[in-house]
């Protein structure tokens, strides 16, 4: 057995070094980057946002599309090796039903099933979408039990998190991704519950994030807020946690109504846990109510409902709590959008 270890590791040093890294100094433009960056190790773009039916019922939505690079298979010939991996996730969180409406799809790239182009945002599982069309977004999501039909469109430019798009995860320079977000992006469309189509609009948010070396060893996962604020202001906060509940890095974004644009180092953030929810599936115990400071903000986070839980292992190994919160200070709404909460049952591996 172990005549072949020497192998083994020469492989896994081959794919590690096979990726592109993420360095500063590089400069984002679009629509170029709203694309694929086959190269790099891992990408997802990233929608999440408030709906309102006609009726004035809150729903909150998430829709994920990540692209993993599979390195190992850069050598093989074949058509059907699986050199890129494709996987989405979509749920619809619904606290008049008290459910959770979710599903996933997974697919190797090629043969017009699955894919991630580059240039411009196209990026497809089977029959879900998400792309870009006259300068819109537009997802398309036939899940099992519920679908997404939707058309985000843009009000800003593309808010550059880090250094210039240039963002840091970790106390080492190679754990960085490059990130932008798009706030505030009107959301009109319908979604499809118990076979019942329904008239939606709404605000939303999207994340476009690429990296070789998200997470550090030693890292077991993140909390992450996107908020859209009431007075047109957005912010955008992360941690990174260390295997025994610390601090290993943070950062954050907040660009103003006027649009100016503030990057936070990691002692200018706090995520502050206020009350959990224990998941009668999984058993995990996650913070779902958090104060928080970002800089000389503070405020506080509620979930739209407690039971926010995607069990992903079937696609991404991973379980994690992914929901619409409300951010309120002094008694009052101030701004609305997502947590995500990962690395709280076993750390999370990045494939």
């Amino acid at each position: 057995m172990r005549q072949w270890l020497p192998a083994v590791v020469a492989v896994l040093a081959a794919v590690a070094s096979a990726a592109s890294p993420v360095v500063p100094g590089y400069r984002l433009a679009f629509p170029r980057d709203h694309g694929s960056h086959p190269d790099f190790r891992t990408e997802w773009w990233y929608a999440t946002g408030w709906l309102r039916t006609a009726q004035g019922t809150p729903v909150g939505f998430q829709i994920t599309f990540f692209r993993s690079r599979q390195a190992i298979a850069d050598a093989n010939p074949s058509a059907f090796a699986p050199r890129q991996i494709l996987i989405a996730h979509a749920a619809l969180s619904d606290p008049a039903r008290g459910r959770l409406w979710k599903d996933q799809r997974i697919a190797r790239a090629g043969f017009g099933l699955a894919q991630a182009q580059e240039g411009d945002a196209q990026v497809w599982v089977d029959g879900w979408r998400l792309g870009r069309e006259r300068g819109a977004w537009r997802i398309e999501a036939p899940a099992g039990e519920f679908a997404l039909a939707l058309t985000l469109a843009p009000t800003q430019s593309p808010m550059l998190n880090g250094e210039s798009g240039y963002s840091r995860k970790g106390p080492t320079a190679a754990a960085a991704s490059y990130y932008y977000s798009l706030p505030h992006l009107i959301v009109a469309g319908d979604i499809v519950r118990d076979g019942r189509r329904e008239a939606v609009t709404g605000e939303a948010w999207l994340d476009h994030e690429w990296s070789s070396e998200y997470l550090e060893p030693g890292a077991a996962g993140w909390d992450w807020i996107g908020l859209n604020l009431d007075d047109g202001a957005a912010l955008m906060a992360f941690r990174i946690r260390d295997r025994r509940g610390g601090v290993r890095w943070a950062g954050g974004t907040l660009r103003t109504a006027d649009g100016a644009t503030r990057h936070f180092a990691p002692g200018e953030i706090s995520f502050n846990p206020q009350r959990r929810w224990r998941s009668p599936r999984t058993a995990i115990d996650y913070p779902v109510e958090w104060s928080v400071r970002a800089g000389d903000i503070a405020f506080t986070l509620t979930p739209l409902m407690d039971d926010q839980e995607s069990d992903t292992r079937a696609t991404t190994g991973a379980i994690y709590w992914e929901g619409a919160v409300r951010a309120g200070k002094g008694g009052r709404e101030i701004g609305r959008g997502y947590l995500e909460l990962t690395g709280y049952g076993e750390a999370l591996m990045l494939r």
